[in-house]
């Protein structure tokens, strides 16, 4: 699916939207949501501010991520927090892990290998990854769905919340939850976790990319 990158000209509050939506759900039985999770760290607040709210499935679609022992650590991580979670407040998250294909994933991207980070071709990485997730969502018959993803301040909320309502159209069975869980403190509160559980804490985006650029940066704080 090819969503165009459009620049709003006003910034959308789309948590302020988020917190209309949940105020408004039933709760007996809460609806399930599919959420779409790239690490542990980034899904601390999310899952801490959606849980009580809903009936909550992780999917893990991050073929992005490269090598695949960091992809496997963050899974791991990931699970080390659901078990914290489950431990201290009770929270019974499912987790769906999709098979990972770094090369077939990465064959729509390495065209646009020299854009810079955060521009098209980030956004397609993140539009393939949620439309992945989407799709599941929809065949498998949950109420909503969201992504973690706007919870970090090095990435644009206004473009994941333009992929999900491009993605609620294609498949409408499925209502998108919009988000900005940066906001209200979400990644101070998501950092608060993360340093509770000690928790891995990734220092790149994931693709073969950004782990190139992130192992220059390496080098050069190494270098005395």
């Amino acid at each position: 699916m090819e969503i165009k990158e459009n620049k709003p000209k006003t910034k959308v509050n789309y948590q302020d939207i988020c917190e209309k939506i949940v105020a408004n759900l039933p709760q007996n039985p809460k609806p399930r949501l599919l959420l779409h999770a790239c690490c542990g760290p980034c899904s601390c607040y999310p899952l801490t501010y959606l849980c009580p709210l809903f009936d909550v499935t992780i999917y893990y679609a991050n073929s992005n991520i490269y090598p695949k022992q960091e992809y496997d650590h963050r899974l791991a991580t990931l699970r080390e927090l659901l078990a914290d979670l489950k431990r201290d407040r009770g929270f019974d998250i499912h987790l769906i892990v999709p098979p990972y294909d770094n090369e077939g994933y990465m064959k729509p991207l390495l065209p646009l290998k020299d854009e810079p980070e955060g521009g098209k071709r980030c956004f397609l990485c993140y539009t393939m990854r949620m439309e992945e997730a989407y799709r599941y969502a929809a065949e498998q018959g949950y109420d909503y769905f969201t992504t973690v993803m706007t919870v970090s301040r090095q990435k644009d909320s206004q473009k994941f919340n333009e992929i999900g309502k491009a993605l609620s159209a294609k498949y409408p069975s499925v209502s998108y939850l919009f988000s900005d869980f940066k906001k209200n403190k979400g990644q101070e509160i998501g950092t608060s976790i993360r340093k509770q559980y000690d928790l891995y804490n990734q220092d790149y985006c994931g693709c073969q990319i950004s782990y190139e650029e992130a192992l220059i940066r390496r080098e050069r704080s190494a270098k005395p």
